[in-house]
């Protein structure tokens, strides 16, 4: 077996080794090792998973060669969770796997507290009632939830848990925090040590754009009442002054205060996204709270006091056309802020856990500064009960799915997914799962569809014929194809969850293998 460092190495690079070791201190259960679920825990066992267990009744069949890599003509008529279990855990000896031969649907009636032992389920193509019966044991015991289903040329992936927090959000693009226009007292005072009218050419392009847009915006706001650069006009205005100050056109450092001028113009102080985190009802921290609202309130006291209406600082600044004397300089100024911010923070959390009746270090410093450094991309993510979801859909969020060209298609496979439930619930059996009479199939998947429409208040059928027809064309057959993607998307998800890193999907994932679209519907 490979080192864990050289093992995992592409993905350490993403989750670094705090995120991999959650993921090897996670317990895994699978419900229904069909294509779609075996998808999705193939590629949590190659990441390093640390136990799985397979929950399925069900024995392989000769259909099931066609679209489900983990079994062979061998295991024709044996076990399925017993054959997919044996499959993966040839994939990384390193994962504990166990199989339980019982139908999911069984255990969820007999013994809902088997599910309590797991960090996360992963529950796939299970029908509606048997979602909601789920998702109420889950809450109940504080365990992870994520749902994933493929039928015919759709699937579905939903994640269920009461509460998601996370520090290391990760966004794709965020402004760096440079506190241009609101510099602390040690940046103004080193800014103020340069001269930005220096004749020595050399000097003059190695001053770092930083110091040049602190020592401008400050210039602006003297002649302007104290306000930054706001309106089109002016904000053109102060890129010419930038363009004035030139020696020569080869002046790097100029450019770049130009192309980052708009960081200037940015608004002061904390985004709406942290401000409603820092406003929330949590914040009122008791013992039972968790460290994220224990550090959340200490931030809250930092913003009101030593902050001054900011975060704490992150510390880091870009590369840039400087010398390396200045930039070294400037880095230190950044870094000790950054420490002073952390400092002021770590007492307010030891405080807050002493108030409580807590151990003032069992939040650990580590926990802290990374808190601090990603204050300003913070996330909390909450999910509706599947059965609030499904009896009290927001109605004015459907109506409008229906009627906008792109989402349109998303909500018709969302409500005829659960139309094939009830129809299964009527008829014994999925429309179009059986050979007969087609015709008859798409009048009943119809019926059912417009009766589910109507109970939650949605009068009409907006739905087209042709994607009635093609939801009873597909009779819940599980495509090998759909199943990956959609075991791809599970898996993702699951990871996120896990190493509470990037933000989870907020709602209902829909993907449509007609258009090759994916999409996701908040109800």
């Amino acid at each position: 077996m490979a080192e864990p460092k050289s093992k995992y190495d592409r993905q350490l690079r993403i989750w670094g080794e705090q995120g991999q070791g959650a993921l090897e201190k996670a317990s895994i259960c699978l419900l229904n090792c069909g294509p779609t679920g075996s998808e999705t825990l193939k590629n949590l066992v190659l990441g390093g998973v640390g136990s799985i267990t397979v929950i399925d009744g069900s024995k392989v069949e000769v259909g099931d060669l066609g679209n489900n890599f983990m079994v062979d003509e061998s295991s024709v008529g044996q076990s399925k969770a017993k054959c997919v279990c044996a499959f993966l855990q040839e994939l990384n000896d390193a994962v504990k796997a166990k199989f339980i031969e019982e139908h999911p649907e069984a255990l969820i009636e007999t013994n809902p507290s088997f599910f309590s032992q797991f960090t996360l389920v992963v529950a796939t193509q299970l029908v509606e009632d048997s979602m909601v019966k789920l998702d109420r044991i889950c809450r109940e015991a504080n365990v992870m939830l994520v749902f994933a289903r493929s039928y015919g040329l759709t699937g579905l992936v939903r994640i269920s848990v009461k509460e998601h927090v996370v520090i290391e959000s990760k966004p794709d693009h965020f402004l760096d925090n440079l506190r241009l226009n609101n510099p602390w007292p040690e940046l103004k005072s080193f800014a103020e040590t340069i001269d930005l009218n220096v004749q020595d050419p050399v000097s003059h392009k190695h001053t770092p754009y930083v110091i040049i847009l602190v020592k401008m915006a400050e210039e602006w706001a003297k002649a302007h009442g104290g306000n930054l650069p706001s309106s089109r006009d002016e904000k053109k205005q102060f890129k010419e002054l930038l363009k004035a100050r030139m020696i020569s056109a080869e002046e790097d450092n100029y450019k770049e205060a130009s192309e980052a001028s708009f960081k200037v113009f940015a608004p002061r102080g904390i985004n709406p996204d942290l401000q409603k985190i820092i406003s929330d009802s949590c914040t009122d921290v008791d013992s039972n709270s968790s460290d994220f609202w224990v550090m959340v309130a200490a931030l809250k006291e930092f913003i009101v006091n030593e902050g001054g209406g900011e975060v704490p600082l992150e510390g880091s600044i870009p590369d840039m056309t400087s010398s390396t004397e200045l930039y070294v300089n400037l880095q230190k100024i950044y870094l000790a802020k950054a420490e002073a911010d952390f400092l002021v923070i770590e007492k307010r959390v030891r405080n807050i856990l002493k108030k409580m009746g807590r151990d003032s270090d069992s939040i650990s410093k580590s926990t802290i500064k990374s808190f601090c450094k990603n204050a300003r991309k913070l996330k909390v993510c909450r999910y509706r009960f599947i059965e609030d979801e499904f009896n009290n859909p927001s109605l004015p969020q459907l109506q409008k799915y229906f009627t906008d060209e792109d989402y349109s298609v998303a909500i018709g496979f969302y409500i005829l997914l659960r139309a094939a439930d009830r129809f299964a619930t009527n008829y014994n059996s999925f429309p179009g799962q059986f050979d007969g009479q087609m015709d008859e199939y798409i009048s009943r998947l119809k019926t059912t569809a417009v009766s589910l429409l109507n109970d939650l208040g949605c009068n009409g059928s907006p739905l087209t014929e042709d994607l009635i027809n093609e939801m009873c064309r597909f009779g819940a057959s599980e495509l090998h194809v759909v199943a990956a993607f959609i075991g791809g998307v599970a898996s993702q998800e699951v990871i996120k969850l896990i190493t509470r890193q990037f933000v989870p999907i907020s709602g209902s994932f829909i993907f449509n293998g007609i258009d090759q679209k994916s999409q996701l519907l908040v109800l």
